[in-house]
């Protein structure tokens, strides 16, 4: 920066800067699918970091409340207390919008007449036009691009927000009750013969106004507890509150992901499955730790609790061994024996009475492994 900056400060000033293609990378969805990302170079990077620090500061104020994602100061979480709300109120029927390839498909003229409108500069302008128009680098051969915003740079996230605070205002200009997130966008009614009006009327006007188009696949109006929004569902009981709850497909990825980390055939030191899979748990527990559903957290404490004790039974390999092992931490004599001469399978062993007797959960987090359960057990 000390040798090219006073180089680049007059490009930029004067209008003349040209960034580079974005890098296409590929990356498989959790449910399924590939997302296309844009990776900018690193001088584009620093400098759509730059331009978004300054407009962050001017353009977020001017946001919907409603709208929580990519924001300084909301979350995904306050986005899920928000529908919990909505849902306790009883507009208990959602309207669930997705956006087919919204970050592809973003209209250039739209997205430039919206920032027109909050940012008088003409320099600062054409440098994001240029950012939007700089092409597509795929297998050394680059692409021009005459719609979408790479997902993957700095940049993005704010303008994706720009793009739809329309749809935003609409949807507040006409009394709904909404919630959004980047670019997944639910809205609450309070009845099914509601939502499929709304869902009518506002795919027509995304459609229409906005350029961008709904999968209509992927869209539905449907319970509130039947939908999943930013991976929690909600449970609802007759006249109680309705309570945040993982959806299924989280609950999966979360079991695979520790399957993948435990597998028998790893040829890791336990000390590195620990390490690996207490980084993996505790970003997960920081997130999906929200939810109001402990006993779903206790069962999968106790389900990966198991998944380590059936590595170590397997390493300690031969009965005369594991039955060494199990009297050296504390377990009866007779029921050591019993446990490591069993004929029975190594994941009912490993669940069994002698090991959870060897191994109480606090073994296992003086590796460093969170409890997801905040209940001691």
């Amino acid at each position: 920066m000390e040798k090219h900056w006073p180089e680049l400060r007059e490009q930029l000033l004067s209008g003349t800067y040209q960034p580079q293609p974005v890098k296409r990378v590929a990356l498989p969805k959790p449910s399924g699918g590939i997302r296309n990302l844009g990776i900018p170079t690193v001088l584009d990077r620093f400098i759509q970091q730059s331009v978004m620090a300054v407009l962050q500061r001017r353009f977020d104020p001017t946001f919907s409340k409603a709208s929580y994602g990519f924001r300084p100061g909301r979350s995904a979480h306050q986005a899920i207390s928000q529908v919990q709300s909505y849902v306790a109120e009883g507009y208990s029927w959602v309207v669930d919008l997705d956006l087919e390839k919204f970050f592809d498909r973003v209209n250039h003229d739209r997205l430039m007449s919206a920032i027109a409108k909050r940012a008088k500069d003409k320099r600062l302008r054409k440098l994001i036009r240029a950012f939007l128009n700089a092409g597509i680098m795929e297998n050394g051969l680059v692409k021009p691009v005459n719609q979408g915003t790479p997902q993957g740079g700095p940049l993005s996230p704010l303008l994706s927000n720009l793009v739809l605070d329309e749809l935003d205002q609409e949807l507040t200009r006409r009394g709904h009750r909404f919630v959004r997130y980047a670019d997944d966008c639910n809205i609450y009614v309070r009845s099914q013969r509601s939502g499929e009006r709304v869902m009518t009327s506002i795919t027509r006007y995304i459609e229409r106004r906005l350029k961008l188009k709904v999968n209509a696949a992927k869209s539905a109006v449907a319970r509130a507890g039947e939908r999943k929004f930013l991976s929690f569902g909600f449970e609802l009981g007759m006249g109680k509150q309705p309570k945040r709850s993982i959806a299924p497909q989280a609950l999966a990825r979360f079991r695979q992901r520790v399957r993948e980390l435990t597998h028998r055939h790893t040829g890791k030191s336990f000390q590195r499955i620990m390490d690996d899979l207490s980084r993996y748990v505790r970003g997960w527990g920081g997130y999906f730790g929200y939810c109001e559903t402990p006993k779903e957290l206790a069962r999968l404490d106790s389900w990966v609790k198991g998944r380590l004790q059936a590595i170590i039974w397997r390493r300690w390999k031969t009965p005369k061994n594991r039955q060494k092992q199990l009297k050296q931490r504390g377990v009866a004599e007779g029921l050591a024996h019993g446990t490591a001469w069993s004929n029975r399978g190594v994941w009912r062993l490993s669940h069994g009475i002698a090991m959870n007797m060897a191994f109480p959960a606090s073994y296992f987090r003086r590796f460093g492994l969170p409890q997801l359960c905040p209940v001691e057990r």
